[in-house]
């Protein structure tokens, strides 16, 4: 069964600098408009993590061969990951499960740090159909359970839709319902004090959110993220199947700094003028502009081992932050070393490993798309 393309965003760009721009402490005692408003807040990537969620690939959905082709990839990201925080992982059955924790074991994975979830999954994209963990108020916390419809109807979706509902049964930890409204966690980042960055390509686009207007969502997100200061780009719907997910091409560093890409490469991820101007004029809740740090995107096309040319370059931008590493895409290319290099100074406490997604990629995603942290307890 041939599979289907999944571009995850990507697109990355060229040298750059972290400056280093700390938020004043004036600044960060500034009442900021709606901060701590609504009534639960989605915390950083970079905050510490109880764990990280897996879904483990299978051949149930795209025919025999899809897991032994991608597999390698999460067996990685498991070694590298529980080193420093559990790994939760979401197996289709009983017989996976038992397939998944022999391999781990024989791979000598520290079996302590891993549990499993059997839940019946379409595919691997834990950062759009995975829970997003929230705090409320008073610090519980809670799965936000978005809506997931395949990237508008168009991928098998039913089974992943259902995996927060399976997951707060499991975890006997309550779900927010908000089915009626669809946000992938691919589609926006978060700067942690109350900016939210997204395209409007794939969150207000009618395949998604019909009946809801571009103000509505944003009520949302103020009540359920705990955002209050929204920098949208147009985004290119149809331009892949995500409809233009942000975190290929931009993510924050933190509420001063911006890693993106440079001009001429975001034109080539397909970018618009418009979109390139309002990403580096962009402000933060406190009214600062952005500083913006730049990676490289890779310097040829991505080439498999099997000399098949993808025709498209990779992005590094869609790298994970974990307790103790960075999990980094890599495509065995000459740029590799300049992107995980860069990466390790804006991560000085972290290792830096990168991971080769070259037969993920073919299929679009990469290490953020297959992954979703989960935050520490603070009770």
């Amino acid at each position: 069964m041939n599979k289907i393309i999944i571009l995850c965003s990507g697109a990355v760009l060229v040298a750059g600098i972290l400056t280093g721009c700390i938020q004043s402490k004036a600044d960060e005692s500034q009442s900021i408009k709606g901060q701590s408003v609504g009534k639960y807040s989605m915390p950083d990537e970079r905050g510490k993590h109880e764990g990280t969620w897996l879904q483990w690939p299978h051949d149930l959905t795209y025919g025999k061969g899809y897991k032994e082709e991608v597999e390698s990839i999460w067996i990685e990201m498991t070694s590298a990951l529980s080193e420093g925080e559990n790994v939760h992982i979401i197996a289709y059955n009983e017989y996976e499960k038992n397939y998944i924790s022999n391999l781990l074991y024989e791979k000598g994975i520290n079996m302590d740090k891993i549990d499993f979830y059997i839940i019946p999954t379409n595919d691997v994209w834990a950062r759009d159909s995975a829970p997003i963990f929230v705090y409320d108020k008073d610090k519980n916390i809670k799965i936000m359970n978005w809506g997931f419809n395949g990237w508008g109807k168009k991928t098998p979706y039913k089974k992943d839709a259902l995996i927060p509902s399976s997951l707060s049964k499991q975890l006997g930890m309550e779900r927010i319902d908000l089915t009626d409204v669809v946000l992938e966690g691919g589609a926006f980042e978060l700067d942690g004090k109350g900016t939210f960055l997204s395209t409007r390509s794939a969150v207000v686009n009618k395949n998604r959110n019909p009946k809801l207007s571009e103000a509505e969502i944003e009520e949302y997100i103020e009540e359920y993220l705990g955002a209050t200061n929204f920098i949208w780009l147009d985004g290119v719907p149809g331009l892949d199947i995500t409809d233009f997910h942000i975190d290929g091409f931009a993510k924050f560093h933190d509420q001063s700094t911006i890693i993106t890409m440079k001009e001429d490469d975001l034109e080539e991820w397909g970018v618009s003028n418009k979109d390139i101007k309002t990403l580096m004029n962009a402000k933060n809740a406190f009214g600062k502009p952005y500083q913006h740090v730049y990676l490289p995107i890779s310097k040829n096309n991505v080439i498999l081992d099997n000399g098949k040319d993808l025709g498209y370059k990779g992005s590094y931008i869609n790298f994970y932050i974990g307790n103790t590493v960075v999990l980094v895409p890599n495509y065995n290319d000459p740029n590799d070393k300049i992107a995980n290099d860069r990466i390790q100074k804006l991560y000085p406490d972290r290792k830096v490993i990168g991971i080769d997604v070259r037969e993920l990629y073919k299929n679009g995603g990469m290490i953020h798309c297959v992954t979703q942290q989960q935050p520490v307890s603070l009770k």
